[in-house]
């Protein structure tokens, strides 16, 4: 399958989060119509929260038949459920708890005050993502994948210089050198995100153009983890003009 990466810059943070929003809900409903069922990965992060947000606010939120999506998470940090800090909480607020969506086509990650340890919390959200396979593979069939990315070009809970970017042999890892409180997190393994039909990576803010120009310019992984995120049929950077200043002039789509 071939796959393209495209650089898509905005005015603003508005503006972005408005568009990704609108083109959101045009996919997902083309993806309906061609599979029946859809499977969606969220972020946090200020940005992510806001796309959902504009998804709630748009008037054709409900063009999307809810009960034919499910949802499910990159990361989260190890808080208790319901906590403010929690990409799931923060989901809810902006969306989910808005829309017609079957409780069990939300898929969270475990919480830290549900008598888990975190390494028994990886190990019950890859079990997760198992019965949810697409015969002969041990993931559900990912859609759309967003992902956020941070200064230090990491996403999800894949850090630069920590052994989380590396690991293959799992679907699920557990964090607990984060350089960003919380120390303690849970996020999908690299070859899990990469298994995404399409990655959307939303990024506002000029603190983000050097980890977005060192990504597209080829640096590695472990330098920068975003430079290993590839879906498998398309990888698209949504940004703001802030973060679009290392971008080469030859990498940024004219429009979609």
């Amino acid at each position: 399958m071939t796959t393209s990466r495209r650089v898509l810059v905005h005015p603003d943070k508005q503006a972005l989060a408005g568009s990704v929003a609108a083109r959101f809900i045009t996919k997902t409903v083309d993806i309906l119509d061609d599979r029946g069922t859809a499977n969606i990965v969220l972020t946090g992060g200020s940005v992510g929260i806001a796309v959902l947000a504009a998804i709630n606010e748009s008037s054709a939120r409900d063009t999307i038949d809810w009960s034919r999506v499910s949802f499910w998470w990159g990361d989260e940090r190890w808080v208790p459920r319901g906590h403010a800090d929690r990409n799931e909480q923060q989901a809810r607020e902006a969306l989910l708890d808005h829309i017609a969506i079957p409780a069990t086509n939300v898929h969270p990650f475990p919480a830290s005050d549900e008598g888990l340890e975190l390494d028994d919390a990886a190990t019950r959200y890859a079990d997760e993502l198992a019965t949810h396979a697409e015969d002969g593979t041990e993931l559900p069939h990912f859609d759309i994948t967003f992902l956020g990315v941070g200064p230090d070009g990491h996403i999800a809970s894949l850090f630069p210089h920590r052994s989380g970017i590396q690991v293959a042999d799992r679907a699920v890892v557990s964090v607990r050198d984060s350089p960003k409180p919380p120390h303690e997190r849970l996020s999908l393994t690299r070859p899990v995100l990469n298994s995404s039909e399409r990655i959307w990576l939303v990024l506002a803010g000029a603190d983000k153009a050097s980890a977005l120009g060192l990504a597209m310019a080829g640096a590695s992984r472990d330098e920068v983890p975003v430079a290993g995120i590839k879906g498998r049929r398309r990888t698209v950077f949504f940004i703001d003009k802030d973060a679009a200043a290392e971008v080469p002039e030859s990498l940024i789509a004219p429009s979609y």
